[in-house]
């Protein structure tokens, strides 16, 4: 199990100069944190809704060996997006360590039932996961979310949200990327176009629709 926290508490020096977070080990040594640099986009943006409940540019605290979901219910996620046709819980990203690296790692799932995820191409349908790479443009419906990691030598990590002013470039997938990603009996999941969200919850339980 991994031990730690995503990090909130964002350092400064005296001139007011944001650092990286540290977590101190046992041995009363500074560690640095990995760190999951996350932009958003999504063509309606430009009034601000759609993130009224995002932590925005700044550094977020949550236990490492836990779940990091996104999507809309309050409840249940850790990051909500303010966009009913989001789904309550649309994806989760989870660390982890390899014995094949010595840094922290993150995969994501699909928690979306009736929407699917794409990874640099690659879908993924509900349930289904991938590991990420050190750079990933992340999508569903007309949301684009390019997650960069930023490699630390401690046991937790940090993540951080700012908003992407244009739609995000895509990220060129190498031979090989996304082995881990999980895709019917465990085949690599093909590259498909996403289609936009629909006007109502994606889940069948819900009865809130879009007016």
């Amino acid at each position: 199990m991994i031990t730690g926290y995503w990090n909130s508490g964002v350092g400064a020096d005296r001139k007011g100069e944001e650092k990286p977070s540290v977590m101190q080990g046992s041995s009363e040594t500074e560690e640095y944190l990995t760190c999951l640099h996350v932009q958003l986009y999504h063509p309606l943006q430009a009034d601000g809704r759609l993130y009224a409940l995002m932590p925005l540019n700044r550094r977020q605290k949550h236990p490492a060996e836990e779940p990091l979901r996104l999507g809309r219910d309050v409840e249940s996620c850790a990051f909500v997006l303010a966009d009913q046709r989001v789904s309550r819980k649309q994806l989760s990203i989870q660390a982890f360590r390899s014995p094949r690296c010595s840094e922290l790692l993150f995969q994501v799932q699909n928690l979306s039932r009736r929407g699917a995820l794409s990874v640099n191409g690659a879908r993924l349908e509900y349930l289904h996961w991938a590991e990420l790479p050190g750079k990933a443009l992340v999508r569903f419906g007309e949301y684009q979310l390019l997650v960069r990691r930023e490699p630390g030598d401690g046991l937790g990590a940090e993540v951080e949200f700012c908003v992407s002013p244009a739609p995000l470039p895509g990220v060129r997938r190498r031979r090989g990327a996304l082995q881990g990603a999980r895709h019917g009996r465990g085949r690599p999941a093909a590259a498909e176009p996403l289609a936009p969200l629909p006007r109502r919850p994606l889940e069948t339980d819900e009865e809130t629709y879009l007016s």
